[in-house]
């Protein structure tokens, strides 16, 4: 079981270190999968803040979906982390998918926010 984890932790920062080369000082929309529920957070790495944030427990997400662990969720958050971080000032992220593969709900969210408004 630890070496799946170690497995992910290695992708996870393999894809961390490309995010900053390729950054230019944008904020980064990161992703964060659980078993039952989706988190979206925008992130400015050069002051260490959070800018925005949405998930599935969100309470204007809860009510229009069935679950949090399936594409519908994460179509709903990705709307939703985009409008909050246009409201913050914010249109051009860079994508940090973590250590998950760019397919399913991390894809969904992706689109979501991409028809939002975001540019990444």
């Amino acid at each position: 079981m630890s070496d799946r984890n170690a497995l992910f932790a290695r992708r996870r920062r393999r894809t961390r270190h490309a995010l900053r080369q390729a950054s230019g000082g944008r904020p980064r929309l990161s992703v964060f999968r659980s078993g039952k529920h989706i988190y979206a957070q925008v992130i400015d790495d050069l002051k260490g803040a959070t800018l925005a944030s949405a998930s599935s427990l969100d309470e204007g997400v809860k009510g229009r979906i069935k679950t949090g662990a399936d594409k519908n969720a994460a179509t709903e958050v990705g709307k939703l982390i985009a409008e909050r971080a246009i409201a913050a000032g914010v249109k051009e992220v860079i994508f940090d998918r973590g250590g998950y593969m760019f397919h399913g709900r991390v894809a969904a969210l992706a689109n979501a926010a991409r028809e939002g408004g975001l540019s990444f």
